[in-house]
């Protein structure tokens, strides 16, 4: 049997980018570890940045920049560390 750890490992997210997932889906953090990878592994980058530019904006309306500080920190993380795919939603936008 994997440990979390092993999974998050072989999922190609951080820890703090699952979490994100998670927020937005209302979801367990390992149900949210295999919805971003599989949306990593299927061309779905741009989802995984909407979710966290949703989180982003949630923490903006209430009010909670500390959590709006750390997410943005997340999307920088997401954004370089995807850059191929990323590029190519910031080219067709």
């Amino acid at each position: 049997m994997l440990t979390y750890q092993e999974c998050l490992d072989l999922s190609g997210l951080t820890q703090d980018e699952v979490e994100a997932i998670a927020e937005h889906e209302h979801t367990d953090p390992i149900i949210a570890m295999a919805i971003g990878h599989y949306l990593c592994c299927h061309d779905g980058e741009s989802k995984v940045r909407k979710i966290i530019l949703d989180d982003i904006a949630k923490a903006q309306r209430r009010g909670d920049a500390a959590h709006e500080k750390v997410l943005r920190k997340v999307l920088e993380h997401f954004v370089s560390t995807h850059p191929e795919q990323i590029g190519k939603i910031t080219r067709a936008s």
